[in-house]
């Protein structure tokens, strides 16, 4: 995804090492290697079956690829198991994996029938399942409003709570979500979209991970190097815009405080005035490549 736009963004860091903080297939780390031969990856990911796809990919680049288990929330633990410090270069691509989607078993899809778990790796604590049956009616509402941006959250929370019994896989909420849109059939997403996000967002923790791995990222990063994000949903790419916006500022004080108080300094200059979108061919070849938006900078 953005394969081109990540190395022309990262490509003046790609000197070094790059930890890949979601190494998914492997796809970004090879190119990555291929396109610079200075460069070495360290490549993270919390889902066991992208690890091991990964670790095959790379593994003609021997000692220049490295892939962890481990979520990239644990970044700064993971730098130091491994003895490395100081990377030129880190890159998250966010949110769902091909190995993810592709896989009726894992349930993070409609279009095939599986069973409700959504989990991207086994530190997960809780399958779909399992938050559908012990979730309260306004709590799930509140999270298919929040994280799905869904209008009729509290319609489907009261059918997902009333239904509880006969939602056994991902076909059957897909139908029961159907079910509680007006007009479900004459949208351009298919009407379970927003919910299907919400729950996976809430089973696997995803924004509250993006929130604790940008600060880690930044501290980890030598003095010019690179950091590259690409989101999938405005609830992501909201929490790195914002997280960059703020880190290019020297002060954080409210306007009407007339001296600095908090003794915040900038850290970063942001390299993309604006997200940076797939182009018209791949956008064409690959549906999920029309949301993806690539964020990036430099560290001062």
């Amino acid at each position: 995804m953005l394969v081109a736009e990540v190395l022309a963004l990262l490509g003046p860091a790609l000197d070094g090492l790059v930890v890949d903080g979601t190494a998914g297939g492997g796809g970004h780390a090879e190119a990555i290697l291929r396109a610079a031969p200075a460069a070495r990856v360290l490549g993270l990911d919390r889902d066991p079956v992208a690890v091991a796809a990964a670790e095959a990919r790379l593994a003609p680049f021997g000692s220049r690829a490295r892939v962890v288990l481990a979520n990239f929330i644990d970044l700064g633990r993971v730098l130091r198991e491994t003895g490395e410090a100081g990377p030129a270069a880190v890159l998250l691509d966010l949110g769902t994996s091909g190995f993810q989607l592709g896989e009726p078993a894992r349930g993070f899809s409609f279009q095939a029938e599986g069973p409700l778990d959504m989990r991207m790796g086994p530190d997960a604590p809780v399958t779909v399942a399992e938050l559908l049956r012990t979730t309260s009616e306004g709590e799930l509402a509140r999270i298919i409003f929040a994280f799905g941006e869904e209008r009729h959250s509290r319609r489907i929370a009261r059918r997902l709570v009333a239904d509880r019994a006969a939602i056994r896989t991902t076909a059957d909420l897909a139908r029961v979500v159907a079910s509680c849109i007006p007009g479900a059939g004459r949208e351009r997403i298919h009407p379970a979209t927003r919910t299907f996000q919400a729950l996976r967002i809430a089973v696997n923790g995803e924004l509250d991970a993006v929130e604790a791995v940008l600060p880690q990222a930044l501290d980890a990063l030598r003095s010019g190097g690179r950091l590259a994000v690409i989101a999938f949903h405005s609830l992501e790419d909201r929490i790195v815009k914002r997280f960059l916006a703020r880190e290019a500022r020297d002060c954080l004080c409210p306007p009407e405080v007339a001296r600095c108080a908090c003794g915040h300094l900038r850290r970063l200059a942001v390299l993309t005035r604006k997200p940076v979108t797939a182009g018209g061919d791949e956008a064409a070849a690959n549906p999920r490549a029309r949301s993806a938006k690539l964020r990036g900078a430099v560290k001062a």
